[in-house]
């Protein structure tokens, strides 16, 4: 008896434990916890997601204001709604529960106040820290549930950075207990600091360049990783584990002789697949697709492309196609899909206007820049088919913030407003 009763209860703990496990997997699974995503990739895991959006857009469950200025995307994690924003020329980190309640704010670093002013920088929730960046060089750390700065860095200071016209647009990388940051300039090109006590662990060397506004990611291969990065020149391979430049490629040498604009604007961070890079940038810049040598030491040009000069929205890779929106000019632009291997133009339509782009459960969702519509689009290279579509009426300024999906949940962000739409699909909906 004693011993059926001891199997009795390891079976009951057992259960619990995979039921636990399950459960924190699929929450973990629906977050949306850093920029782009899990996986930096632009793309949610989530199913069960409306396919078509009723009459006037899918159901508004809330919505709140007076969160600053700024075009920062929502990061979600562990049922907590993270968003930046612009007071007083300070920048400021909320924390929302599910039902809209604001838990805190705090406020994390000095905003950049000379042109286009307004927070940037999505948090990255990482083991009960949230990591921002403001838009003037600052790093911080707070702790998820209180608000509480951790620690704080002013990297630009501390590093001599260099930045562009519009100050820093970066969104921190976290990865083996680091935090990557890109202050550019004479004395380093990226940094890494311990993620816990903000001690520098590495510098790299300078490319003595200028950052650019794009975000890192992780690439790993065969067993090594490397931070893949764009600054104003140069797309870099940066050895994670000691700030070693791995390569460089002057990405500045691919541009087009019409593209005159003084300082390079790069604003969309690489993908990475299958042994290959690939980044774009807007005002008539290529598009380039790098192949990574075995030994990650080494890259080489595969193709490039002059359609997909996607501004500041973003691109996604899904089946084998990469979708965004080019840049005609600043006001303009069209949606496109090319082939990843080739390059090869499977489409280019026009709708309203340029935007940014996600991907969830076969369907991208298009949020044009021009008017705040946001469609929702069939994932294929066929062509660029809108099933529904709706209007973001709340907040103002430009529709400049990336969508995010987390746990059936549309988060759009226009200004100082935030709205939480409901996109799961019910049983009538199947």
């Amino acid at each position: 008896m004693e011993k059926a009763s001891e199997r009795t209860l390891y079976v009951m703990v057992s259960l619990c434990c995979a039921i636990y496990l399950g459960f924190c997997s699929d929450a973990k699974a629906n977050d949306w916890d850093q920029w782009q995503g899990l996986d930096r990739d632009n793309k949610s895991k989530e199913t069960g997601l409306l396919k078509k959006w009723p009459e006037g857009g899918p159901k508004l469950l809330w919505s709140v204001d007076d969160i600053g200025q700024g075009w920062s995307s929502v990061s979600v994690s562990g049922g907590v709604v993270y968003v930046t924003g612009l007071k007083n020329k300070q920048e400021y980190l909320y924390a929302f529960d599910l039902q809209g309640n604001k838990n805190w704010q705090r406020q994390y670093g000095k905003a950049f106040m000379r042109s286009h002013f307004g927070a940037r920088t999505a948090p990255t929730i990482i083991g009960g820290s949230v990591y921002v960046i403001s838009s003037s060089g600052e790093v911080a750390c707070m702790d998820v549930s209180s608000g509480e700065v951790k620690w704080s860095v002013d990297c630009r200071n501390k590093f001599g950075g260099k930045y562009g016209t519009w100050g820093y647009a970066e969104s921190a990388l976290v990865v083996d207990g680091k935090v990557f940051f890109t202050p550019c300039g004479d004395q380093t090109t990226m940094v890494a600091l311990n993620s816990k006590t903000s001690e520098v662990v590495w510098t790299s060397a300078s490319v003595n360049d200028q950052s650019a506004y794009a975000s890192p990611i992780l690439v790993e291969k065969n067993g090594k990783k490397q931070v893949v990065t764009v600054t104003g020149s140069y797309i870099l391979g940066i050895a994670a584990e000691d700030g070693e430049i791995l390569w460089k490629y002057d990405y500045a040498k691919k541009e087009p002789p019409e593209r005159d604009r003084g300082v390079r604007i790069n604003a969309i961070a690489p993908i990475y697949h299958d042994g290959n890079i690939y980044v774009t940038s807007g005002y008539n810049h290529v598009g380039v697709m790098l192949d990574l040598s075995e030994d990650g030491t080494k890259v080489s040009l595969k193709w490039s492309d002059k359609t997909l000069d996607c501004h500041h929205g973003g691109v996604v890779l899904v089946n084998g196609y990469i979708y965004g929106a080019s840049w005609i000019n600043n006001g303009n632009g069209n949606w496109v899909c090319l082939d990843w291997d080739s390059g090869k133009v499977m489409y280019e339509k026009e709708w309203f206007c340029k935007g940014s782009i996600i991907y969830a459960d076969g369907m991208l969702y298009c949020y044009e820049e021009k008017k705040g519509n946001i469609g929702l689009v069939k994932a294929s290279p066929k062509g660029f088919e809108v099933t529904s579509s709706f209007l973001i009426t709340k907040g103002s300024g430009e529709h400049w913030a990336h969508p995010i999906i987390s746990d059936g949940r549309l988060y759009m962000r226009h200004g100082d407003t935030l709205m939480v739409y409901d996109i799961k699909a019910t049983s009538q909906d199947m």
